[in-house]
């Protein structure tokens, strides 16, 4: 006997659902209905005369799904930022980086009045002498306060600040640059654009404003004098400056005093002190900020006591305790000649030197 709901000759086929098993895999929902192109019409409609049984359906409108909108504005967005960031490139290119000056230099002998003073004691020297308060070794070569330019941030500023100290220290105050054994320290910090000028001076010294080895940094003749104290007194000054949008100008001012003795001597020698003052300009752009090297393209130097008869293009050759500068001036220069420099020598004021 059937159930209250089961047809009375029963479910056809013996089947549950029986024939809608078939068609349960079709689902008619509400989107499906709504998109149909065509649509049956109403009772009420196909009641009156020639009224059509369906009728045609007006397009769906679809708007642009938000999905669409937020990937279209993305793409917008980074393609605009990448326009931006090659116009407003922040590095410069090779190609227009501006070329390395040549180093001009000018190295002056100072030659004394007389003869030149001298004790057994260094720190005596030093004590009357100008040099008195002059720092020992680096620390007379602060770091001036710095900050930003126009086109140059803090951290570049103090990075070529930085480096020209680190020039002027190993150029005139490493003992084995100073006794001529070693260059490289000095070498290094060169911009690659001036290493062949750099070659070039102590390969083929000339006193032509370009190629003077005491030009690029001190050094005293090894057959003449020695340090008689690793206590070099050393007071100056540096600033830097922008020269324009892609160039940063350290200008140095140093005065180094150093004790000397005759090369060979013991220690109860008797010590001179010989004076150099530097004043060195240097350049930097981004590329030297990067590697840590400087462009120097100004060196004036002037050093005593010295004899203006010497040569001092290769090796400064002081005068030390008791001796007094030769007679006669600087070697003569020849104006019909291209290509060299104006010889030059000073007198060293008996004020500069120590009173014992």
């Amino acid at each position: 006997m059937g159930g209250p709901g089961d047809p009375p000759e029963g479910t056809p086929e013996g089947g549950p659902g029986g024939a809608e098993d078939e068609y349960r895999s079709v689902v008619f929902d509400e989107s499906f209905v709504r998109a149909a192109r065509l649509q049956e019409s109403s009772a009420q409609e196909r009641m009156a005369d020639h009224a059509p049984a369906v009728r045609r359906r007006p397009p769906l409108r679809r708007g642009v799904s938000r999905q669409a909108l937020i990937l279209v504005l993305l793409i917008a967005v980074a393609f605009g930022t990448a326009i931006y960031m090659g116009v407003r490139h922040p590095y410069q290119t090779p190609a227009a980086r501006q070329p390395v000056e040549p180093l001009r230099m000018t190295v002056i002998p100072l030659a004394p009045a007389g003869e030149v003073p001298g004790h057994t004691d260094p720190e005596y020297l030093y004590a009357h002498s100008p040099a008195a308060q002059f720092r020992v070794g680096a620390e007379g070569v602060p770091l001036p306060a710095s900050r930003r330019t126009a086109h140059f941030s803090d951290s570049q500023v103090v990075s070529a600040l930085t480096t020209a100290k680190d020039y002027i220290v190993r150029s005139a105050l490493y003992p084995e640059v100073l006794t001529g054994r070693e260059v490289r320290p000095v070498r290094v910090l060169l911009d690659t654009d001036q290493l062949d000028q750099f070659d070039e001076s102590f390969a083929h010294p000339t006193a032509d404003g370009r190629h003077a080895p005491t030009g690029w940094l001190v050094r005293f003749d090894p057959a003449a004098a020695e340090l008689a104290g690793a206590k070099i007194r050393v007071q100056g000054t540096l600033q830097a400056a922008e020269t324009d949008s892609s160039t940063l100008e350290v200008t140095a001012d140093h005065t180094f005093v150093y004790a000397l003795r005759p090369a060979g001597a013991d220690d109860k020698a008797e010590v001179s002190l010989f004076t150099v003052r530097r004043e060195l300009h240097f350049h930097f752009d981004r590329d030297d900020l990067r590697l840590h090297t400087a462009q120097l393209v100004v060196s004036y130097v002037q050093a005593g006591p010295l004899s203006c008869t010497e040569d001092s293009t290769n090796h400064l050759r002081p005068l030390l305790s008791g001796q007094t500068a030769k007679a006669g001036g600087p070697a003569g220069t020849d104006p019909y000649a291209t290509g060299s420099a104006t010889a030059l020598c000073g007198s060293l004021a008996t004020s500069a030197q120590p009173r014992v």
